[in-house]
């Protein structure tokens, strides 16, 4: 069963917890056990999996990336986001988390997160579930 999310990311850089929206999806499905693939469709985004409970680990996950990948250095690419791209590549587009007794199988402190480098912009997310046959 395919599904498409739509977020609304805040500012330029943001880790935006998507991780409820993901849990409406499975509710939808009426799936018990399976598997949920979560992709997102965009170059300067990506999709990952961390703490959501104390938001600092955000904010330390977000400036450790602009060290990492400094937006004041001279690029090729003329659109002038290639730190966008380039972050978008270190976190991935695309994860996969198990469904048990209809829900996300995460641990205590994980949620789901869309990471955006380049915006405040409307983003999609792909859901894709699948049904554990027994």
């Amino acid at each position: 069963m395919f599904y498409e999310i739509s977020v609304s990311t805040p500012q330029k850089v943001a880790l935006v917890d998507i991780t409820e929206k993901i849990e409406e999806v499975i509710k939808k499905s009426n799936v018990k056990n399976g598997i949920c693939f979560i992709f997102v469709p965009h170059t300067t985004a990506g999709i990952l999996i961390n703490e959501n409970y104390d938001p600092s680990v955000v904010r330390d996950i977000i400036s450790t990336y602009d060290k990492i990948v400094p937006s004041n250095i001279p690029y090729a690419h003329t659109e002038g986001n290639s730190p966008a791209h380039i972050k978008s590549t270190i976190v991935g587009a695309n994860t996969f988390l198990f469904i048990r007794e209809g829900k996300l199988k995460l641990g205590t402190w994980q949620g789901v997160f869309l990471a955006e480098f380049d915006g405040p912009r409307y983003r999609k997310v792909w859901v894709d579930i699948w049904e554990e046959k027994e």
